[in-house]
């Protein structure tokens, strides 16, 4: 599989974020902001932006003279297995806040081994998960996730999961022809969420928007009833600005 070389907004913040990140682990006494900026070549601006997230994050903490120092999300990290499951606890405290900025479910889905996989999910009982009725791995072209994912692939990469998963009808709205899907997946802009208006279920809309770091495709998705769907495009906004910490997450 090969990725299309369309670095998104959240890449190009999680790659500051992470330089940011080894500036302040260099100084254990504590890095001031003009330090930081001096080291890192990022204006002032951004930098504060930057620092702000990490500080709400829990990666970075500011001592009593304003200096920074490594903030003990980071610290509890570790290595190993322990490293693991404390990435996953992490990863699911921001979806969990995620999910209820947004007020709907939210996904985080990978493209492994030519497959979609939903890894994780924060639902609760007045964000329901969407009734997975057809398996997401089959239902790609129907899918926010699936449609989101298959973006992130080159030609060959599409072709070869299309051929291993017919682009069945779901629902009236379903896009079953592969040259019109491929079309749209191509005009899809990458800083845009990705939308499933009833395509994969009656009575559900979703967006998604790419996580993409390296040679991995992912995504981070959300879905209503139809009956919020006046919400869709703001919460889909609010999705896509608040992916830079997951894609953090997912980098360290």
């Amino acid at each position: 599989m090969v990725l299309k070389p369309e670095p998104t907004a959240p890449f190009h913040a999680v790659v500051h974020a992470l330089r940011v990140l080894e500036t302040v682990s260099k100084h254990g006494d504590g890095v001031t902001d003009a330090q930081i900026s001096r080291e890192t070549g990022l204006p002032p601006g951004h930098l504060a932006s930057l620092l702000l997230t990490l500080r709400r994050e829990g990666y970075v903490e500011q001592i009593t003279d304003g200096a920074y120092v490594v903030g003990a999300a980071l610290l509890l990290l570790g290595s190993g297995a322990a490293r693991r499951e404390a990435l996953e606890t992490r990863l699911q405290q921001t979806l969990t806040q995620l999910r209820d900025s947004v007020g709907a479910a939210v996904y985080l889905s990978r493209y492994v081994d030519g497959e979609i996989r939903v890894t994780q999910v924060a639902d609760g009982p007045l964000t329901p998960a969407v009734n997975e009725w057809v398996d997401f791995r089959s239902a790609a072209h129907a899918s926010a996730v699936g449609k989101c994912l298959l973006a992130q692939l080159d030609q060959n990469g599409r072709r070869d999961h299309i051929s291993r998963h017919r682009t069945a009808r779901l629902t009236s709205r379903t896009i079953t022809n592969e040259k019109v899907l491929f079309s749209k997946l191509d005009a899809q802009p990458a800083t845009v969420p990705v939308l499933d208006l009833q395509e994969y279920a009656v009575g559900t809309v979703c967006a998604a928007v790419p996580l993409t770091a390296g040679s991995s495709a992912g995504c981070l998705a959300l879905s209503l009833p139809v009956e919020d769907v006046h919400r869709l495009r703001s919460a889909a906004e609010t999705l896509n600005r608040r992916a830079a910490p997951v894609l953090l997450s997912l980098a360290l």
